[in-house]
């Protein structure tokens, strides 16, 4: 197992590459899986980036965080946003392979309108008709 775990750890090094950015610069990254664009971690707020800011997919890498042990390698699509008893917003990524949840920080330069898009979804689409909301708390109207 631990030649499988350095075989995949190898395969994520590789899909790191270099580009020279629009201001001359070097910036080193890979592309999104889901979306295809080029993704970097300068401006993303952290030093691990685990997820895509314009898309906000990621992939099934770890068991735990930082281990690169999940043998599945799936594309993990945004489903939802947590908050935490701090205040500060999460992902919450499910694999569309093995099925699997995950809850990612959020970055600096995340899409703010496809964060705001997940955080409304519950309230756009409710488990019960939106007219059963004309008698607040259930009670009927006299």
């Amino acid at each position: 197992h631990l030649c499988d775990r350095r075989q995949r750890q190898m395969c994520i090094r590789d899909r790191y590459h270099t580009v020279v950015t629009d201001d001359g610069t070097q910036d080193e990254g890979f592309n999104c899986k889901a979306c295809g664009k080029f993704i970097t971690v300068r401006d993303c707020g952290t030093n691990n980036r685990n997820h895509c800011p314009h898309c906000l997919s990621s992939i099934h890498l770890d068991n735990i965080p930082g281990d690169r042990s999940a043998d599945c390698g799936g594309i993990m699509e945004p489903i939802s946003i947590y908050v935490r008893p701090d205040g500060e917003w999460a992902l919450i990524h499910r694999c569309k392979k093995c099925g699997e949840l995950k809850i990612n920080r959020i970055a600096a330069d995340d899409n703010e309108y496809l964060l705001l898009s997940l955080a409304c979804k519950p309230l756009a689409n409710p488990p019960f008709p939106l007219s059963a909301l004309s008698t607040p708390f259930g009670k009927e109207d006299k």
